[in-house]
């Protein structure tokens, strides 16, 4: 699917990613290993034994990624022109090696550039959630997005 211009993101839009992505440890270590995140919470399954978890974290930022990611091809793909920011970033449960999440995107707002007549600033909230229906991430993102038509 193509993504959605400023015009049909109106408030309190909701759309579901339609697809969900299980995550393997093979992710989490080399997302892990790219961005020289050496945490032993990520990585050291053994150190991890003994902590409240039993296991490996997936690395939050992977987690973030993937929820904004899985986003994109029904919301903003081909239609972003930038993004402008993310607020209020949470991880209200654990995400682990094996948890397959799926991702929700509800317009919170949506308002005409002052700037730039071709595009719109719009505000998303993303939720990704696990297999068990628990919220794992959640974030609010900006971006500027193409107008159909440009103002007059």
């Amino acid at each position: 699917m193509a993504g959605l211009y400023f015009e049909e993101l109106t408030e309190g839009r909701v759309v579901d990613a339609e697809w969900t992505r299980t995550i393997t440890e093979a992710d989490n270590v080399l997302f892990t290993s790219m961005t020289m995140n050496v945490a032993k919470l990520h990585l050291d399954a053994e150190y991890m034994k003994g902590t409240e978890f039993g296991r490996p974290l997936v690395n939050s930022l992977l987690t973030l990624g993937l929820m904004i990611g899985m986003s994109v091809h029904n919301t903003t793909v081909g239609t972003t022109v930038a993004n402008l920011g993310m607020n209020d970033v949470r991880f209200p449960a654990p995400v682990f090696a094996g948890d397959t999440i799926h991702v929700k995107t509800t317009v919170l707002s949506a308002r005409p550039s002052k700037s730039r007549p071709d595009a719109g600033i719009v505000t998303f909230r993303h939720e990704a959630f696990n297999q068990r229906q628990q919220l794992v991430a959640t974030c609010e993102r900006a971006a500027l997005m193409l107008r159909r038509e440009p103002a007059a």
